[in-house]
């Protein structure tokens, strides 16, 4: 009966330990705080159609040109796998204006996919080229419209740059069959919905 006793002592003994945190002689110092670490916050990135169009005043030589761009489909609907329409308009003037006719020949686009660390691969260009010896009126009051497909672009993809080429004919004379032609750039920037995933990696 006594070594039951003894031995009931020493467990009670064991079991009832300073915790290893506490202070005072055999204890240890207290544990560390929990590390904080501070949440990455994506920067936003630029959107040329965030207010659902644009409007650019380019030149081309005597021509100047005026365009809108725009798209049918909402910002948060240019997801990378959706097929993402975007519109433009546009139309001209010349200086000096003697009556001669301006025409659009061809009119090119190239979508580029990038994110703020990587450029990727452009998608296929994309054109419109008149079949008229003039190229399509657009000296005001007549326009060019036309809409461009952007296919499915990089899941890392936090955005693509529409790269646009227009090539004008400007007639020598009002009456002159020779025509002089002039080009110009352009280029719209437009956000990727949920874009900037990284490709999971294959094991």
């Amino acid at each position: 009966m006594g070594a039951a006793f003894v031995l009931t002592g020493v467990l009670s003994l064991t079991a009832c330990g300073p915790a290893p945190w506490a202070g005072g002689a055999g204890g240890t110092s207290a544990p560390p705080s929990p590390t904080r670490t501070a949440a990455v916050v994506p920067q936003p990135v630029p959107n040329d159609l965030s207010s659902g169009s644009t409007e650019r005043a380019l030149q081309a030589g005597a021509v100047a040109a005026a365009v809108n761009y725009w798209s049918t489909l909402s910002m948060d609907q240019w997801t990378p796998t959706a097929l993402k329409p975007v519109s433009l308009s546009l139309t001209t003037t010349v200086t000096p204006d003697d009556g001669q006719q301006v025409g659009l020949q061809r009119v090119s686009m190239i979508a580029v996919p990038a994110n703020p660390t990587e450029t990727f691969a452009p998608l296929e260009a994309q054109l419109d080229q008149s079949n008229q010896t003039a190229g399509y009126p657009v000296l005001a009051p007549y326009s060019y419209s036309q809409t461009f497909n952007i296919g499915e672009v990089p899941a890392a993809a936090t955005h693509v740059t529409l790269q646009f080429t227009y090539e004008f004919l400007v007639q020598t004379t009002p009456t002159s069959a020779e025509y002089a032609k002039q080009t110009t750039t352009d280029a719209v920037r437009v956000a990727i919905a949920g874009g900037g995933v990284a490709p999971a990696s294959e094991d």
